[in-house]
């Protein structure tokens, strides 16, 4: 966990010995948040939340750090979760957190939508709730996480060259923490946003996922009629609690009669808001089953198709993996290929089943100094002027310097497209590894898996590479990928630093 000597959010020291505070961007219930830059990545910005309890009792410190670490490993699983890179406690006990700097709207800002952006974000809602609520694995461990503060404060909406509106779910982890922080300092027993917590939240009960669904149906309502379910004569915690608990929500034709919605989503909106947890949706995959069902859109049918959820076919552990790795002896340097060090994708035939490669050269004695780095992988997508992908691979140990192996591959080329099916169907791939030196043979094979959220996007991008008409100019979207690349250099470094960071705070955890 950092330990800093920031004692105030508006000092102008850096926190944590890296973090330049630039200026205030936000303020809420939970703490106030700074655009800020990180010093040890070459000023890459990054926003920063502090958190409103200043907590000095080491248990709860320890139960901060705890949640920080499920939080950001939940962050890394879903596009749809906003990425938190860094985590810590200050000398005087403020807690802070650091998250990818996001230049967007909040939903509130957007209230209300048509339908048809209603149900594109509402998807993109349920797709990161969802990921929460099927939990994640720490130490074999699975958790699920409940945000416990679903709002359109807390859902960000940024532009995006794909989707047109991407949507990023802000907090998650943090909210329970704050409840539990403050009934263990201050005994208030409840902390939330009153028109959106559910009747089991506002009596201090134990909350699973049906709690969420309910915020859920109350942003949904909002999203389509730009009011509430309720209106109370005050918005103090006893009215609202008469709201959740005994009164019937408003009928959404009572107050947009104008608004045109399939009685399919009337009761859907109408379910999620019961009173009791058992009488709404069970899963937010019941509800997202409904979504598509009303979804107009045949790409965003596609999404659905291939997003919610994504299963791996084959792990990191494969047959096919175990069957290249059998076969290395047998792989000769392509002879239409200079000897030199170079890198490039190739999709090999093994066990009858297609397998996403890439092959690189290197002296011997850099491969075997590589055998025990870690390998990430990260890509990007342009369509204009031309559809081309940029696929990166990173080798990385923290003792030698980081070996990047950058492919861009045409995607109105058949072949390349049926190399990122083979990406996004397997989970993983293989980097062969060939020597410089005579005989230039394969003596090391890597494995790199791919997360869920890079899987998505892939499949969005194949899918609409299809549809384009043709293009000509392949090395202007090249030239483009070449001036991201440095970009997404320091993003995947800036992640490595983190999950080192969180791998030290587990273990001091354990």
């Amino acid at each position: 966990m950092n330990q800093s000597t920031f004692a105030s959010p508006h000092s102008t020291g850096l926190l944590a010995n890296r973090y330049q505070l630039q200026k205030l961007i936000g303020t809420g219930g939970m703490g106030e948040v700074f655009l800020a830059t990180d010093i040890l990545l070459g000023g890459t910005p990054v926003a920063i939340k502090f958190l409103t309890q200043t907590l000095c009792d080491p248990k709860i410190q320890q139960d901060f750090a705890r949640e920080a670490l499920m939080s950001a490993a939940l962050s890394q699983k879903s596009l749809h979760i906003v990425r938190a890179y860094d985590y810590g406690v200050s000398d005087t006990g403020k807690p802070f957190y650091v998250m990818e700097y996001l230049n967007g709207k909040s939903l509130k800002e957007l209230i209300p939508l048509p339908l048809s952006k209603f149900i594109h974000l509402t998807r993109q809602i349920c797709l990161g709730l969802q990921c929460a609520h099927q939990g994640i694995q720490i130490d074999g461990k699975v958790y699920a996480l409940v945000h416990r503060d679903i709002k359109p404060a807390n859902i960000l909406v940024i532009p995006d060259p794909i989707l047109g509106q991407l949507v990023k779910i802000l907090d998650f982890g943090i909210a329970k923490f704050i409840n539990y922080a403050v009934t263990v300092s201050t005994n208030r027993g409840f902390h939330g946003t009153l028109p959106y917590c559910s009747p089991e939240q506002l009596e201090g009960e134990n909350l699973d996922s049906r709690s969420d669904i309910y915020s859920l149906g109350v942003i949904m309502f909002e999203m389509l009629t730009g009011a509430k379910p309720w209106q109370p004569e005050t918005d103090l915690f006893g009215a609202w609690y008469k709201a959740h608990h005994f009164e019937k929500p408003k009928a959404i034709a009572d107050v947009k009669p104008d608004l045109k919605i399939s009685p399919h989503l009337n009761n859907l909106i109408m379910a999620c808001l019961e009173k009791k947890a058992s009488d709404r949706p069970q899963t937010v995959g019941e509800i997202l089953q409904i979504i598509d069902g009303i979804e107009p859109s045949h790409c965003a049918k596609f999404i659905t198709k291939f997003s919610s959820p994504l299963t791996p076919k084959l792990t990191l552990t494969s047959e096919l993996i175990v069957s290249l790795e059998k076969q290395a002896k047998q792989l000769t340097w392509p002879q239409d290929k200079p000897i030199k060090e170079i890198v490039f994708p190739q999709q090999l035939d093994i066990n009858q089943q297609n397998l996403a490669t890439v092959w690189l050269m290197l002296p011997k004695r850099e491969i075997q100094l590589r055998v025990n780095c870690k390998v990430y992988n990260r890509f990007i997508f342009v369509t204009s002027p031309h559809p081309m992908l940029l696929w990166v691979t990173l080798l990385y140990n923290q003792k030698l310097e980081p070996k990047w192996l950058p492919c861009y591959l045409d995607m109105q080329n058949p072949a390349n497209r049926q190399l990122i099916i083979s990406l996004i169907n397997n989970a993983n791939y293989a980097l062969i590894c060939f020597t410089l030196e005579l005989p230039n043979s394969c003596i090391q094979i890597l494995s790199s898996e791919i997360e869920p959220s890079q899987r998505q996007k892939l499949q969005i991008w194949v899918e609409q590479s299809q549809k384009l008409p043709p293009a000509s100019q392949p090395h202007a979207s090249k030239n483009l990928l070449k001036q991201q690349y440095k970009h997404i250099q320091s993003q995947m470094l800036q992640h490595l630093s983190s999950t080192h960071q969180m791998e030290q705070l587990a273990k001091k955890l354990s």
